[in-house]
């Protein structure tokens, strides 16, 4: 029995060694064509080539949605800072999803809003709406109340409503830069092909300070939770997503601020209640759609339109936001596993859904299982040295340090949002500090979230992440 075990731990310790090998290479790769990709896009952006689109009478009106559940403490100044958006032609929809917090009541207040009549074209089924709210004042501003059903029903009651061929999906607890839609939108009005999907960066603005709906000063939160949030939102939307748009192999874009083709969406039935991460899953059913249809189409990211969200400040909360990611983006791939090494699916279907299946995936659990489990039978059955453990860790802490540095960098040098040198060191100091204690237990998240996935596949629902609000300047 002991000797099988050992042989059963020595095994595996190869294995985890080969996961560790295979998944350094894929992220150097994505590294290298990351730095190409947005090294490319400063230079070509420096021109400011999206200028154009504001004054252009061809410029494509834009749907901006909200589906907002019980975000009282932010979503005024989320309405605030999309009123002051820099585009030609744009509405705002925030779908308030029955909260009980007083978020519809705040709206009616704040903007002076009086219910409207209205006719409802269902194109997705959603059941019709409780009221809609407007005022001449705010022509662009249009706020509905719905039932609570859920984010997805709420999204597909704002798809009903909209009027624009393109919508913007942007979350209840984000401000949005002035020019992020017009950057966006630059990225599907210059493509050759038709850009069905146009993603941007995601930015914590925990520790900045915020007045009338716009950031009044960027900083840097205290707390070292945050502040590795930070990093890693960095390193995230810096290292990987160019590296995939460069491939044309864009997965994922980030709900919490993407341009999406009305038509495209709806072909494909809308944004599914079935899923937890209704973003992910409702590109995988645009893509499945269109290439059904034999249309050709292109999903995009572009690495400066910024939006800034609130992360959370708990490790309850940032747990349960994590393991509902990583539990829909599970979830999405098993309801398109066809799509997997699919060459109907282009790139994405041989390199991006792979990748996400082997390292994202997989790998959190072999990950997760390697360092709680492994390691210590290591250490004990096979009377592994300490030496070599910590060499080990060493190792993985100095690449994870490569990664996010490099990020950061590249962040520093392209966007340079965090302008005082003080907040450039400490950002570099936590590329390294997040990867010792912060890594391994958001790894065990979403290993958490995998396993759900399998144990449960229960139906999506939207899972509360407590908002604390922004801080706002006197």
């Amino acid at each position: 029995m002991h000797s099988a075990l050992v042989r059963l731990v020595y095994y595996s310790d190869f294995v985890f060694l080969g996961y560790f090998a295979l998944a350094n290479l894929g992220y150097t790769f994505l590294m290298t064509l990351s730095l190409y990709s947005v090294s490319l896009h400063a230079r070509y952006a420096a021109g400011r080539p999206f200028r154009h689109l504001a004054d252009s009478p061809v410029t494509p009106p834009v749907s901006i949605l909200i589906a907002a559940y019980n975000e009282r403490a932010n979503i005024l100044q989320t309405v605030l800072s999309l009123l002051e958006l820099d585009y030609p032609e744009k509405e705002i929809i925030v779908v308030d999803d029955g909260s009980d917090d007083g978020t519809l009541e705040d709206l009616i207040r704040q903007f002076r809003l009086s219910p409207m009549d209205f006719i409802f074209r269902e194109r997705l089924k959603t059941g019709r709406p409780r009221g809609i709210y407007y005022n001449p004042d705010y022509p662009q501003l249009v706020v509905v109340s719905v039932a609570h059903g859920g984010k997805s029903r709420a999204l597909n009651v704002g798809i009903n409503l909209a009027r624009s061929p393109y919508f913007c999906t942007v979350d209840a607890d984000c401000l949005i830069e002035r020019e992020a839609i017009l950057r966006l939108m630059a990225a599907v009005v210059q493509s050759h092909e038709a850009v069905v999907v146009s993603g941007g960066i995601v930015r914590i603005a925990n520790g900045c300070q915020l007045r009338d709906g716009r950031l009044e000063k960027i900083g840097l939160p205290s707390s070292w939770l945050e502040l590795c949030q930070i990093v890693e939102y960095i390193r995230t939307f810096m290292f990987g997503r160019p590296g995939w748009n460069m491939l044309n192999a864009t997965f994922i874009a980030s709900g919490a601020f993407c341009v999406l083709h009305k038509e495209a969406v709806i072909g494909a039935g809308g944004f599914s209640p079935d899923t937890v991460t209704e973003d992910i899953d409702v590109i995988a059913a645009v893509r499945r759609f269109l290439t059904e249809q034999r249309q050709k189409f292109r999903v995009t990211f572009t690495s400066d339109p910024i939006c800034w969200t609130e992360a959370p400040r708990s490790l309850r909360m940032l747990g349960r936001q994590r393991r509902r990611w990583q539990l829909g983006m599970a979830q999405t791939i098993l309801r398109n596993r066809d799509m997997i090494l699919n060459r109907r699916y282009g790139a994405t279907g041989m390199l991006g859904i792979p990748f996400h299946v082997l390292i994202e995936i997989v790998g959190s659990v072999v990950e997760a299982f390697g360092t709680l489990v492994l390691i210590p039978l290591s250490l004990l059955v096979l009377g592994t040295s300490w030496k070599i453990f910590l060499l080990f860790f060493a190792l993985a802490v100095a690449y994870g340090t490569l990664l996010s540095m490099a990020s950061v960098v590249m962040e520093e040098i392209t966007l340079r949002r965090y302008p005082r040198l003080k907040d450039a060191m400490i950002l570099m100091l936590f590329a390294v500090l997040e990867n010792i204690g912060y890594r391994q237990v958001v790894t065990v998240y979403r290993a958490w979230g995998v396993l759900q996935s399998v144990r449960l596949r229960r139906h999506g629902q939207w899972e509360a992440v407590k908002h604390e609000g922004l801080a706002v300047g006197a």
